[in-house]
């Protein structure tokens, strides 16, 4: 069971583990142990999303999610097959919980008199320069 929020709640079922061996140097322990970790979630097939997140995960553009709609999660860091998997679970919640995130509406507001005034001012001189520069002759 990995707790994302008081409403959501994902069961191990849902999640798919495999570990496979680790990339890179690392000698014989690499060679001979299988401590890297992938973990795969199915999106469109998940019972307990609600369909909010599952549409807000799909329109992610996150090279972690697959055009078929499949988290897939590689931690290989560790020599630790379980700190491994422990890295794994704990960006699949990060993501999640993220995506959970109910983004504050922005509130349009209007430039001050000030900035406008800046504004105007700095275009004013700015124009000047280019005029001096069209009066030289060479």
């Amino acid at each position: 069971m990995l707790k994302i929020s008081n409403s959501i709640t994902i069961p191990s079922q849902e999640i798919d583990i495999q570990f496979i061996r680790s990339q890179g140097a690392g000698g014989q322990h690499v060679n001979k142990t299988s401590t890297a970790v992938h973990l795969f979630f199915d999106i469109r097939a998940s019972e307990v999303l609600p369909q909010r997140l599952k549409s807000k995960l799909l329109a992610t553009s996150d090279h972690r999610i697959s055009k078929s709609g499949k988290i897939i999660i590689k931690s290989q860091g560790s020599r630790s097959q379980d700190r491994n998997r422990e890295v794994a679970m704990e960006q699949f919640a990060q993501m999640l919980k993220q995506a959970n995130q109910v983004e504050k509406k922005r509130i349009a507001t209007k430039a001050t008199f000030s900035s406008k005034r800046k504004r105007l001012d700095k275009k004013t001189q700015r124009g000047q320069v280019k005029k001096l520069r069209t009066n030289k002759e060479f």
